[in-house]
């Protein structure tokens, strides 16, 4: 697939884990203590992305993720950004959950498909760094 857009990705320090509430749940979770989480409610659920340190042990949720996030400013006129990053991962089975802020995108996959997923960026021709 040819890719008209080259992205710098940064793998942050760290895993994190993705998890399931609901709606009406009040999070006692000290998510807010970590580098990077991400809160999102609708009527079915409410979903936590944060360090995955900060959640009890016994809490129902995927973990074991790393963080990437997209070393730009991204415009909302800019289409495709996800795509240029999903599609070549989804070739390699690698599974992503992406989290998108006002500024730019970060994609979380399994710690074990960290290296393939890398992989398969850096061919896709974008370039990954590790941030330690």
């Amino acid at each position: 697939m040819g890719n008209s857009h080259q992205l710098l990705l940064t793998v942050l320090p760290g895993t994190y884990a993705i998890a399931r509430f609901a709606p009406s749940a009040e999070l006692d979770v000290p998510y807010t203590q970590g580098f990077f989480y991400s809160v999102t409610k609708t009527e079915e659920e409410l979903s936590l992305v944060c360090e995955e340190r900060l959640l009890p042990a016994d809490l129902k949720a995927e973990r074991r993720r790393c963080l990437l996030r997209v070393e730009s400013t991204l415009a909302f006129s800019l289409t495709g950004i996800v795509a240029s990053l999903a599609v070549p991962l989804a070739e390699v089975a690698v599974s992503i959950f992406a989290v998108s802020t006002y500024d730019t995108d970060y994609l979380l996959v399994n710690e074990g498909d960290l290296d393939h997923a890398t992989t398969a960026l850096e061919r896709a021709g974008h370039r990954v760094q590790r941030r330690t």
